[in-house]
């Protein structure tokens, strides 16, 4: 077996590269979430993670259900919390035990770069894997995360100070920022939002709505490089009715596929109306309330056959309630 000390040799030396390992928040309960790995794009497999976990509107009250030690098919050495609560056989090179209930993947806030710490809206996570034969899989969970009530949003995103995500060959990867709303509510509950807000609930709270940044697991290719359609609206208020790309070659986002939406839905009010059809979001006549009227067809006009970066997307944006 590999001594425990060649883990915190060179684990966090690295070299930045753009990521190609992906980061995933799953709720499992009212207020739990599991974080997500896959890198099953990579050639090699992660040698450790290091993640910075935030919550809006609460905090983060518990880590549970995270692999603890070495050769263990997971990622159970944590090194900002090693030389704490863990002793290495000065005999063997090896550990006697792992089961300090102290050592937790959680990095004390003392340590540079790293969050608050249970009990705040912050906490930095280190999980690397050592191993002889029970190597970790390409994809999994690396831990559950329990936010207290009242807790909106939980979001991950890498820790570069503390190495982000590295490689076995010691290379770094920046995973993107993923965030999940633990209420279930994409669209912005603010005072500037309250009419639209009130509205996308009355709808159902539709995803076409929402950017794909404030979805779960989104699709990770907003600009139509490699999928032509998917749930999320990052252009849907732009004039992007479907939600979809419509020409392989152009990649227009505002085309043909959202003016017959907007014309199958022409004056409706909220109760029949498609709401992705809705582009401006708003009521147009204060007597007959319709959802999709001129206001939409102008945005469409205005943005037709025009796709990313031509368009501004990740809707809703501040600038469209004025």
């Amino acid at each position: 077996m590999r001594r425990i000390a060649s883990i915190l040799i060179g684990v966090f030396l690295c070299e930045s590269a753009w990521a190609t390992v992906t980061i995933a928040v799953v709720k499992i309960a009212e207020t739990k979430v599991a974080i997500h790995y896959d890198a099953t794009g990579e050639s090699q497999l992660v040698r450790a993670f290091a993640l910075d976990v935030t919550v809006t509107g609460g905090t983060i009250v518990g880590i549970a259900d995270y692999a603890v030690g070495d050769d263990n098919n997971g990622y159970g050495i944590f090194p900002a919390n090693f030389s704490r609560y863990i002793t290495v056989n000065p005999t063997t090179g090896l550990v006697d035990s792992w089961d300090d209930p102290n050592y937790t993947p959680v990095a004390p806030p003392d340590t540079p770069g790293a969050l608050g710490g249970l009990g705040t809206n912050g906490i930095t996570i280190e999980m690397g894997s050592l191993y002889d034969t029970n190597a970790p899989a390409k994809t999994g969970v690396l831990c559950t995360i329990t936010v207290s009530a009242g807790t909106t949003k939980l979001c991950v995103n890498g820790n570069a100070i503390r190495g982000n995500i590295v490689m076995e060959d010691g290379s770094e990867r920046m995973p993107a920022e993923t965030c999940y709303h633990i209420d279930g509510d994409c669209f912005p509950r603010t005072a500037r939002y309250a009419i639209q807000y009130a509205d996308w609930v009355m709808y159902g709270k539709p995803k076409c709505w929402c950017n794909a940044a404030s979805i779960s697991t989104p699709p990770e290719d907003i600009s139509c490089t490699t999928t032509m359609n998917y749930t999320a609206g990052d252009y849907q208020c732009d004039g992007d009715a479907n939600t979809d790309c419509e020409n392989p070659f152009f990649k227009w986002r505002v085309s043909a596929s959202d003016l017959r939406l907007v014309i199958a839905n022409w004056k409706k009010p909220i109760a029949t109306a498609n709401p992705c059809a809705d582009i401006k979001h708003d009521s147009e006549s204060p007597i007959f309330k319709w959802r999709v009227s001129a206001s939409d067809l102008a945005r469409l006009i205005s943005d037709w056959k025009k796709g990313h970066p031509q368009l501004p997307g990740n809707c809703p944006r501040e600038d469209k309630y004025r």
